[in-house]
C-alpha cells in the first residue's frame, strides 16, 4: 500500500465525522495513512484545550491506532529545517506545525493530504494528494 500524509485537520475531519472528510476518503482506500507526531500532538492539545471527557479523549487515541505516526528523528529533522529555510527564502512563512507535517511528507516522498493547502505553499518538492475540493 502507498503512503499518504494526513494534515491534522483531514485527522480532525475524520475523527468528528464531520461533512467534509468525504471528500477525502477516496483517497485513502487502500493506503497507508501517515500523521506525524505533531499532529497527535496537535489532537491531544485539541481535546485538553476543549476539555474533553475521558471517554471522548480514549476514543481519539483508539481512532489513532488507526494512523501510523512518524516519531522524531534526525532526518526528519533535517527535512524540517530545509523545508522552513526553503519557505523563507520562497518569502513564505511556514507554521512550525506546518513544517513537520511537509516534512513527513517529504521524509516518505508520499503526497500530503490536506484541507489547506495554501498553509504548505513554498515548500519545494511537496507533492500533494489532489483532492476533489
Amino acid at each position: 500500500m502507498s503512503p499518504v500524509v494526513l494534515d491534522t485537520d483531514v485527522v480532525s475531519f475524520l475523527f468528528k465525522g464531520d461533512s467534509r472528510a468525504q471528500l477525502f476518503l477516496p483517497y485513502l482506500h487502500n493506503r497507508t495513512w501517515l500523521v506525524s507526531f505533531m499532529t497527535e500532538a496537535e489532537l491531544e492539545q485539541w481535546a485538553l484545550l476543549a476539555n474533553w471527557s475521558p471517554k471522548r479523549i480514549e476514543w481519539l487515541r483508539i481512532f489513532l491506532t488507526r494512523v501510523v505516526v512518524v516519531p522524531s528523528s534526525r532526518d526528519l529533522v533535517l527535512k524540517w529545517a530545509g523545508a522552513m529555510v526553503r519557505a523563507r527564502h520562497a518569502g513564505r512563512r511556514l507554521e512550525t506545525a506546518d513544517g513537520w507535517i511537509a516534512a513527513t511528507a517529504l521524509l516518505y516522498d508520499a503526497p500530503l493530504l490536506t484541507h489547506n493547502r495554501s498553509d504548505y505553499v513554498g515548500v519545494p518538492n511537496l507533492k500533494f494528494q489532489e483532492s476533489m475540493e
